[in-house]
């Protein structure tokens, strides 16, 4: 006799080992145990008697036991084995599980996270965990085409962000190349968007690049009234031209005064985690002017780690923020010159003012990978006497501009 609701709901353990057994027919009956109640299929298949577990109630209604069953005998009727059927779903859920969007970006991040810097790697899971995992993320690899894809990137681009939209993109490619590489896709749909996104146009960081309003601006930071530590950030920003992170960072221990050298240690330049950890320092000739800014400051802040201490305490380097604030104070704002700006001034003004230095030359000091075909070159040791000369150069063009000197372009010494 059929099974009902009622009589399935109701129904007790009646204390018996082995557990009750209720049929329904077609094989089907439910097993009533202390432990709770299961739905079983008894079967025969190649000549053997087995059992198919067709689910637990009431997790599984009545209704959903019998749709299983039926299920299974279509099955059978075709030869195939339901709890063979059965095991291939659990394996292909869990393939397809293992092979989903966010499991492969995943993957990968775990692959390449070592090779790069950790700010890297970090951005890159994070930008991944906003904005496409909760969009794509469930969707198995091999089923994302290029529309699902875009679709998700359109969300990012209307959030008037285009850049980050464009770096998704990028992030997105290279999750599907390593899908194509491991078997969990066939192609990367990224590649059918080329252009399809709005273009990001990059703001460069605001510099002065006229030697006028440079020698103005140079004026205004030596008639600068706040904390002498800052006074002596902006000025080595100008004859240094390194990174803003790599000047407040700075450690007497980098400093040789009497050699006349400042030497970053690889691990603080703006690199990948191999080179961070395997790369060369990178130096800085320091000229005349640079040296005095030093010996100076070095009274103030001389005793402990750091150039420019943070101003709570000695333990952490100056804020990311005090030299553009000083530009500010100054009445230079964001959109005129920024701490970054500096850079950009150093290497327009040296390729367009003072001629004879190689433009190789600017970009390895810059600290920019080296560029050039004499770029590694010249960050050898041989062309030291060069690069003390350019630096040299660029401190006394400074002081040209500083004082309101003709401006014409004049030949390096």
């Amino acid at each position: 006799m059929p099974l009902t609701d009622i009589f399935t709901k109701n129904t007790k353990h009646s204390g018996a080992p082995a557990g009750d057994k209720h049929t329904d027919g077609g094989g089907m009956y439910l097993l009533v145990t202390k432990a709770g109640k299961y739905w079983r299929m008894n079967y025969r298949f190649a000549g053997k008697r087995k059992t198919l577990a067709l689910g637990v109630y009431p997790a599984v209604s009545l209704a959903e036991a019998r749709q299983g069953r039926d299920k299974a005998r279509k099955l059978l009727a075709q030869d195939i084995d339901p709890s063979a059927a059965k095991q291939e779903d659990r394996q292909a859920t869990a393939t397809a599980a293992a092979n989903t969007f966010e499991a492969v970006a995943r993957e990968f991040h775990a692959l390449k996270a070592g090779g790069w810097s950790e700010g890297h790697a970090t951005k890159w899971l994070r930008m991944n965990e906003l904005y496409l995992f909760p969009h794509i993320g469930t969707l198995p690899l091999s089923t994302i085409k290029a529309p699902t894809l875009l679709a998700a990137l359109r969300k990012v681009e209307k959030k008037g962000i285009l850049s980050t939209a464009q770096d998704l993109q990028a992030m997105a490619g290279q999750v599907f190349r390593y899908g194509v590489q491991t078997g969990r896709c066939e192609s990367n749909p990224g590649v059918d968007l080329k252009g399809a996104l709005q273009p990001h146009i990059a703001k460069h960081f605001a510099a002065i690049l006229d030697p006028v309003e440079a020698g103005a601006m140079l004026r205004a930071i030596d008639a600068y009234t706040g904390q002498p530590e800052t006074l002596a950030a902006l000025k080595l920003s100008a004859l240094f031209f390194q990174r803003p992170g790599n000047i407040r960072a700075m450690e007497w221990a980098w400093i040789d005064l009497d050699g006349q050298m400042l030497t970053i240690p690889a691990k603080s330049m703006k690199s990948s985690k191999h080179e961070k950890a395997n790369g060369k320092p990178h130096t800085v000739p320091l000229a005349r002017q640079a040296l005095d800014v030093l010996k100076s400051i070095k009274q103030l802040t001389g005793h402990g780690r750091y150039v420019f201490p943070g101003a709570r305490t000695g333990e952490r380097p100056m804020s990311d923020g005090t030299i553009n604030a000083a530009l500010r104070r100054l009445d230079y704002g964001n959109n005129e010159h920024v701490a970054h700006g500096f850079r950009a001034m150093a290497r327009t003004m040296m390729a367009e003012r003072l001629s004879g230095i190689p433009q190789d030359m600017v970009e390895a000091q810059l600290g920019h990978g080296k560029k050039g075909p004499l770029g590694s070159a010249y960050d050898r040791s041989e062309y030291l006497p060069q690069r003390q000369q350019m630096m040299q150069t660029w401190a006394d063009y400074l002081d040209k501009l500083r004082t309101g000197a003709e401006v014409i372009q004049f030949k390096a010494a």
